[in-house]
């Protein structure tokens, strides 16, 4: 597990890639609306959907805007976790002071206390990897009549895992599913998302779709990486088929 603040800006992309930009997807002006409405109600959100679909990035662009002084604090999950391991990473993420305390009943305190200071927001990122007793843990924190918490939980598989705890499930307030990016989607952000795609022939844009992007923000990222390297290596100044074919060759696993 990894904790703490809001990661910075340019790190919400996939890899690095200069000149590209945050794109206005309706995805994710339906996130933000329905961020700033959990905020509000100090209530819970789950965000759900398929790997590259933008999710995360769409959840820290949207709640850097929408609460820049919100105490908000992510932890990302990357592999079964116990309560009690959550329970230390609420510790790291919060910068509480002191060693954290031997004890269970002494930890919630100390956390429950905490989190009635004031109004915090909780980002669970790849939280499909919490099982039963975690996502009970999680409820029974944000259960506490004292505590002033927002908790957005996210990641391919959250439905399911919450589902199963139907305490938990019921209490979600807000449910928003990522998708790929549509045909039409694609013609109108792509060009928005990074310089070489802005004059590109509509048809290459959606050639390099079907081929290879398929409606993944994860896969347009290394897919322009590599095309932009493409460029400059051969000092052309457009796409065209013929450079998106080269493209292809080094994003195809081969046998």
């Amino acid at each position: 597990m990894t904790g703490g603040h809001l990661p910075p800006a340019p790190t919400d992309q996939y890899i690095p890639l200069p000149d590209a930009r945050l794109v206005t997807t309706q995805a994710l002006l339906t996130a933000r609306e329905n961020l700033a409405d959990t905020i509000d109600a100090r209530a819970m959100m789950c965000v759900h959907g398929g790997a590259g679909f933008g999710k995360t990035m769409a959840v820290t662009s949207c709640l850097r805007a929408l609460e820049p002084d919100e105490d908000i604090r992510r932890i990302t999950f990357h592999a079964r976790a116990t309560t009690r391991a959550v329970r230390h990473e609420l510790h790291a993420a919060l910068e509480l002071p002191g060693p954290p305390p031997r004890y269970a009943s002494e930890f919630d305190h100390l956390l429950k206390h905490a989190l009635a200071t004031h109004p915090r927001t909780l980002v669970l990122d790849e939280a499909q990897w919490l099982q039963s007793d975690q996502l009970e843990y999680i409820r029974y924190l944000w259960d506490d009549p004292y505590t002033q918490l927002a908790i957005i939980v996210g990641g391919e598989g959250c439905p399911a895992a919450l589902r199963k705890e139907p305490m938990l499930s019921s209490r979600i307030f807000i449910w928003q599913h990522f998708t790929r990016l549509t045909p039409d989607e694609v013609l109108n952000v792509i060009p928005l998302y990074h310089p070489i795609w802005a004059d590109a022939d509509p048809h290459d844009i959606i050639y390099a779709n079907s081929h290879a992007a398929h409606g993944s923000f994860r896969n347009w990222a290394r897919l322009t990486a590599h095309t932009r390297t493409a460029l400059q290596r051969t000092g052309r100044t457009r796409v065209d088929q013929e450079v998106l074919r080269w493209v292809f060759s080094r994003l195809r696993a081969h046998a």
